[in-house]
């Protein structure tokens, strides 16, 4: 019988249950600002996963531009936050 640490053991548990898909939409609605930065979090309405596909809601015009033009931006800086690959795409609404 193999041995883990404490910690490749919650990630195991997490992935069988599939329960990681849950926690990192929580982690992502509760840790937003710190991932995106005061301003964007401050005019955001709403943040949801759902199979990798991040949906985001506001209400400022200019905001969904530069939402719009810097999409592949903040995937990437939502994917190194996470240390893996959460985000695929990006919705706008």
């Amino acid at each position: 019988m193999s041995q883990y640490s404490i910690g490749e053991a919650l990630n195991l548990l997490m992935e069988r249950s599939h329960w990681k898909p849950k926690v990192i939409a929580l982690r992502m609605s509760q840790e937003w600002e710190a991932i995106t930065g005061k301003t964007i979090a401050k005019y955001t309405r709403s943040v949801n996963m759902n199979n990798k596909t991040l949906t985001i809601y506001t209400d400022v015009a200019p905001l969904k531009q530069e939402l719009q033009m810097g999409k592949e931006q903040l995937i990437v800086r939502i994917n190194e936050y996470f240390n893996e690959r959460v985000v695929e795409e990006i919705v706008i609404r």
